[in-house]
Parts: structure tokens; C-alpha cells; sequence
């Protein structure tokens, strides 16, 4: 499904120029300390109290729980970093209600945590969580990526190769342990922090020579990292094994699964089996983790992009039915193929917005109780399409799109524990909407590209092209 948006944003370092003789002679000492050769590298602006607290952590409420609803998650670009006006406008915004919101700890945004063994620097990891804070967030912390020299690469501040291919590259297996102690060092360091995920897509646990995953490598890093953070806290709640959901054309045979499938194509089987592997010897689990698209690996939307979120549901339910009741998130999901540089820029916003309406509509009937939305933010320009807020980069930033008010209404009306109703359609209207509801709320969408008169719930509406309407019971 490629990276989205993996680039790491991490601070360029700036030399400071010295003045003085003797600050220069003391500025050379330190510098020499740094490098020696027992320190595996330069440890310029790295510390050894990782996993001292940092700030002022939120108090977690006491009926923590493995569900957390819906949000989204950080990238390169948030609303941590801009003008003061535009990120407290978007601060604002999130403040209005708890939005779980996710940070990796290297990478889309955030550095790399521990350049040396031992050093650390969280500069951009504690940013980002103190933004979660003030804007009254439920942390939630993805592990990965890992430091380049737990994977062959080059320790020193200095040092880091921050290339997408190195970025995605797994730990050694010797190095298992090492990432284990890094995710406590998290923990620690944010005690208000309860969910984590365990690793990103698979990223560097693909075998070439059995031309599968590697299940194995992955199981056995996700169990140490799960009975780690639980030694820390009992409470932490842990989650896997986060896969690439991929589908196929329906009519292909190679790797396609023969009871996953539908009109929208057929899973791949090699996926399937990871995820069978992962669960059979899983060390624990609070929660399950998937990413996935709608459309096949091809970028074919079939029969069309409303139908083809059909998979989501299909998929969940499949999940579902092998982790005995494991409340499912998905950490990331697509409705829009992207081109070469993974951007998604070819439809209307209300297109959009309809279209991941309905995307989360069909993952909510395939069981799913939280789902986290990709794409926050660009950097700058006033295009920014399937965002959630202008760029925060100048004053006048950080004014919510379309796309918020779907994200922000959806885990507003259908929190965790919602109870799901069947509404009465018009009959002529069935194959023209897609309708969630529950006691309080209906949410209708439009999925065609003409305006309707529709019947929903015993009332009668307009709604224009792609239109997504709620409804109060």
C-alpha cells in the first residue's frame, strides 16, 4: 500500500556559533566525548533519561478500556508545529471532544528516538504528545520504526538514514529485545499513554525467498514488545499485527483466498495466513489491528468506490470471527487509489467525503470499533484535498474541511458500545444510500452523483450529489 506519507520531518541540526576561545576549547571536549567509540556515535543532543516522565501527563480515566473510537493519526505535518493562532484553532476543534489521535515514535513527525544505545532524544515524540494533551486527546502510540542501528545501520545522532527503504526496514532478530526495552522506555516516559500498536504494516518482515511474510519474525518481536509493556503497567492495553489487508482481482487465482471474497475481488491468501499465525501464537492481546484499502492491488475499485467498501466489512468480519470477541480497529483504511506519490487528488471533496462515509459505514458493520483516518495536514497551500484542517503554517490556518466534520460527527454519534439499529428505506432508495444508525443518530449518504429525494427513518429529504446527511431521532 506503500508508506503514506512516512517521511520523518526530523529537525535538521543547526550548529550554534561559538564565541570565544574558550568556548570553543569547551565546546571541542564535549564534542570529543560524544564521539568516542564506546558510545556507538555521536551523541549530540541525546540524553540518558528516557524514560524519565515527561510534562505533566493527562490523568487516564478509570475505566480505561481496548476501545478508543475514532480518529485519526499524526504525519509529517500537524498542528503541533505553525502559527499560535492556527494550532490553538486547531486545538479548539479537537477540544470539543476526546479524539484518539496516534503518534509513531520515528518517523512521520517524530524522530529517531534513540540514535545511540542508551541516548536518547524524544524532542519531536514529546511535542506531539503534549499537542495530544492540550487538546484533550486519547493518546494512542504506535511502535515503530526502529533505530538504524537495531537494523544494520549506522549509530550516531548524526547517523540516521531517514530513506524510506531504511525507515522501513525491521529490526535484526538480535535486536528484538533492544526494541522491547525502547517500547518501555515509551511507556515510562508517558504513563498517560494505555494503547499501543505494535509495529506498521509489516514494514521489513516480508520473506523473499518463501515469497510470504514473515509471520514468525514479526510474532516473536510483537510477543516480547506485549509482555514488556505489560511488566511496565498491567493496564497498558497491546495490539497487532497491524497487516496490509491487500486484496486481488476477482477473477485472479495465484495467492487469492477461495473464502474471503466477493464482487470487490479476493483477499490474498498470504495475508490471511500471517494474520492466522500471528493469532494462534500471539503472547496476548487487547486488540486487534488491520489497515487496508477498499480497492484491490491494482487500484481497481470494483464493482464501483461505493461498492468496493464492501470489503471492509467483509474483512472485519473475518477478523472478528477468529479473535473471539477482540475488539477490532482499523489503523488505517483507503477508499481513493493514490498516484505515484501517493497522493489522492482525484475526486470532488463531497465525492470524497461520500465515499469515506461509506468506508466507515461498512467498517463498523464488519464489527469495527475504532478507526483512525490518514492524512491531517499538508504543509502549506490553501488545496489540500481529504484533509482535516488547513495547513497551520500561517495565521490564518487550521479552519477545519469537510472531512473533519465527518470524522469528528462519526466518533461523536457511534462511540465505542454504540448499538447499531436497522432505520426503515424507501424502497426505490435502497440502492441509491448507505444509512448507519443508532438510537440517537442516523447517518445517510448519497452515492450517487445527482441530487435525491430520499426516504430515510419515515423522513423525507433532499440531498445533493454525493450528499451526506444526519438525522436526529
Amino acid at each position: 500500500m506503500g508508506c503514506h506519507g512516512w517521511n520523518s520531518g526530523a529537525r535538521r541540526w543547526r550548529l550554534t556559533a561559538l564565541l570565544g576561545v574558550g568556548v570553543a576549547a569547551l565546546a571541542l571536549v564535549v564534542t570529543l566525548i560524544n564521539t568516542l567509540p564506546s558510545g556507538g556515535g555521536s551523541t549530540e543532543g541525546t540524553s540518558r533519561d528516557g524514560d524519565k516522565v515527561h510534562g505533566t501527563p493527562a490523568v487516564p480515566p478509570k475505566d480505561t478500556g481496548p476501545e478508543v473510537g475514532w480518529g485519526f493519526t499524526h504525519t509529517q505535518f500537524s498542528a503541533d508545529e505553525g502559527s499560535g493562532d492556527a494550532t490553538q484553532r486547531v486545538e479548539g476543534l479537537l477540544s470539543q471532544r476526546a479524539v484518539p489521535q496516534i503518534q509513531h515514535i520515528m518517523g512521520w513527525g517524530a524522530g529517531n528516538p534513540e540514535p545511540v544505545k542508551g541516548r536518547y532524544d524524544f524532542a519531536e515524540m514529546d511535542r506531539r504528545i503534549d499537542f495530544i494533551r492540550r487538546s484533550g486527546g486519547t493518546p494512542v502510540v504506535t511502535l515503530c520504526c526502529a533505530p538504524d542501528w537495531m537494523k544494520g545501520g549506522k549509530s550516531g545522532a548524526d547517523k540516521t538514514d531517514w530513506s524510506q527503504s531504511a525507515l522501513e526496514t525491521a529490526p535484526d532478530p538480535d535486536h528484538y529485545k533492544d526494541f522491547a526495552a525502547l517500547a518501555v522506555t515509551v511507556a515510562k516516559r508517558y504513563p498517560d499513554v494505555r494503547h499501543f500498536i505494535v509495529w506498521n504494516e509489516f514494514k521489513g518482515f516480508w520473506n523473499n525467498s518463501r515469497a510470504r511474510w514473515d509471520y514468525e519474525g514479526y510474532t516473536e518481536l510483537y510477543n516480547l514488545v506485549y509482555k514488556a509493556l505489560k511488566k511496565v503497567d498491567e493496564k497498558n492495553m497491546v495490539g497487532g499485527p497491524y497487516l496490509v489487508m491487500d486484496s486481488v482481482d476477482p477473477r485472479q487465482q495465484e495467492n487469492a483466498s477461495t473464502a474471503v471474497k466477493g464482487p470487490w475481488g479476493a483477499m490474498d491468501q498470504r495475508v490471511l495466513d500471517a494474520f492466522d499465525y500471528w493469532n494462534r501464537n500471539k503472547a496476548g492481546a487487547d486488540f486487534v489491528v488491520v489497515d487496508g484499502s477498499s480497492y484491490t492491488k491494482d487500484d481497481d475499485l470494483l464493482p464501483n468506490e461505493f461498492a468496493a467498501t464492501d470489503k471492509l466489512t467483509a474483512v472485519g468480519a473475518w477478523v472478528r470471527a477468529r479473535t473471539r470477541g477482540l475488539p477490532l480497529w482499523w489503523a488505517e483504511y483507503y477508499v481513493e487509489p493514490a498516484d505515484g506519490n501517493d497522493d489522492r487528488t482525484g475526486w470532488s471533496e463531497a465525492r470524497r467525503v461520500a465515499v469515506q462515509a461509506t468506508g466507515m459505514i461498512a467498517m463498523v458493520k464488519g464489527g469495527a470499533s475504532s478507526g483512525f483516518y490518514w492524512n491531517p495536514e499538508d504543509e502549506r497551500g490553501s488545496d489540500c484535498a481529504g484533509c482535516l484542517w488547513t495547513p497551520t503554517a500561517d495565521g490564518d490556518g487550521g479552519t477545519k474541511l469537510p472531512m473533519y466534520d465527518l470524522v469528528s460527527r462519526f466518533g461523536k454519534e457511534f462511540p465505542p458500545g454504540t448499538t447499531y439499529e436497522t432505520v426503515p428505506v424507501a424502497k426505490d432508495d435502497v440502492p441509491n444510500v448507505r444509512v448507519l444508525a443508532d438510537d440517537k443518530a442516523v447517518l445517510v449518504v448519497n452515492t450517487l452523483d445527482r441530487a435525491i429525494s430520499a426516504k430515510v427513518d419515515g423522513k423525507r429529504f433532499e440531498l445533493p450529489a454525493y450528499g451526506v446527511k444526519w438525522l436526529r431521532r
